[in-house]
């Protein structure tokens, strides 16, 4: 089920804005954006908030099993931005086939066919599709209150915009001096 919050995408009433600051926009791109436009800008800020989250995660956990997990026989070892250039190839075939086949589900929920779309909009979203509302909640977690589910909306937008920060000082650390970041915390 497919429930907005919104009754028009616009930068009055985008959620993830929060006193004292309101919308952080200091380039203007939101003011200057059309309806289509902001919800576009709002699906690329939400998928990349949940890739970064992950990323972040991922950093923290796979420091510190590194050396005791079961998965490639231990064998994986150093700061996390060199993992995944030592994992197997089969590895790759298979997170590539995910990451793919998750990508694909989403292109065809939130966006409209290729073929149906202006040569001037291209990346447009589908009409009834709200930014990041894949239709996948496995857990019924989805708020059915609309003042509710723009809070929740909110929260992921902060921590995903937190996560992204967080993901980016990791790999410049890491790229640095070349210690994983739980290294610096314990040293």
């Amino acid at each position: 089920m497919k429930t907005s919050s919104l009754a028009a995408f616009t930068v009055d009433n985008i959620p993830g804005a929060l006193a004292p600051m309101g919308i952080f926009d200091p380039l203007g791109f939101a003011e200057k954006a059309d309806e289509a436009t902001l919800k576009r800008y709002r699906e690329a800020e939400v998928t990349h908030g949940r890739v970064a989250m992950l990323a972040t995660v991922g950093f923290l956990v796979g420091e510190k099993v590194e050396g005791s997990s079961f998965l490639f026989d231990s064998q994986i070892t150093g700061p996390a931005i060199s993992h995944l250039a030592q994992v197997p190839v089969g590895f790759w075939l298979i997170l590539t086939s995910f990451i793919g086949a998750a990508e694909l589900q989403r292109a065809k929920t939130g966006f409209v066919e290729p073929e149906n779309v202006p040569v001037d909009k291209a990346g447009l979203l589908r009409e009834e599709y709200y930014p990041g509302d894949i239709g996948f909640d496995p857990l019924g977690l989805k708020p059915t209150d609309a003042a509710e589910l723009e809070e929740m909306q909110t929260k992921e937008l902060q921590n995903g915009r937190l996560a992204m920060l967080a993901a980016a000082g990791f790999i410049a650390q890491e790229l640095v001096d070349g210690k994983g970041i739980l290294e610096h915390l314990n040293a």
